[in-house]
């Protein structure tokens, strides 16, 4: 099978033009445009990662200059955390719009993310294991060595 040697972009595909990290929130800026309801796009995030982004720090969508965010989330509707990101990678989602906003929602689940749901819950706070310096682990040590 050969490549074609010429070929073009897919229409769907948005690259992002920025990646930050503020107020604990870890922003993906997309180009701008208007993004229907029920539309597949291919998302790439072409910029690393802020070192200091942590690894459970929320992942939210901005579009051009505007200033409104919208949660990317899983296909289960979870919130996507910075850990299940990884720079240079296409994330296939679909957009879903409400009257007041709207989520980028992935079609699959995100690869190499970890699991960390509770394994029970019984009404009281869950008890977090004393781990040095896991918690502020930021995301680019925590995927060293992973392609």
């Amino acid at each position: 099978m050969s490549c074609k040697p010429i070929c073009s972009l897919c229409r769907r595909l948005r690259i992002s033009q920025n990646v930050t990290f503020s107020n604990g929130t870890l922003i993906i800026n997309l180009p701008a445009g208007s993004y229907n309801d029920g539309e597949k796009i291919c998302i790439i995030v072409a910029q690393t990662i802020p070192a200091t982004t942590t690894i459970n720090a929320p992942v939210v969508i901005t579009v051009g200059e505007g200033t409104q965010q919208y949660p990317l989330t899983k296909c289960n509707c979870a919130p996507v955390t910075a850990c299940s990101l990884r720079t240079r990678t296409r994330y296939s989602v679909c957009v879903n719009t409400t009257a007041t906003g709207g989520t980028f929602r992935l079609l699959g689940n995100p690869c190499c993310a970890p699991n960390n749901r509770l394994t029970s819950i019984n009404g009281t706070a869950p008890e977090t294991p004393a781990t040095p310096a896991s918690t502020t682990a930021s995301v680019e040590t925590s995927v060293k060595g992973v392609k």
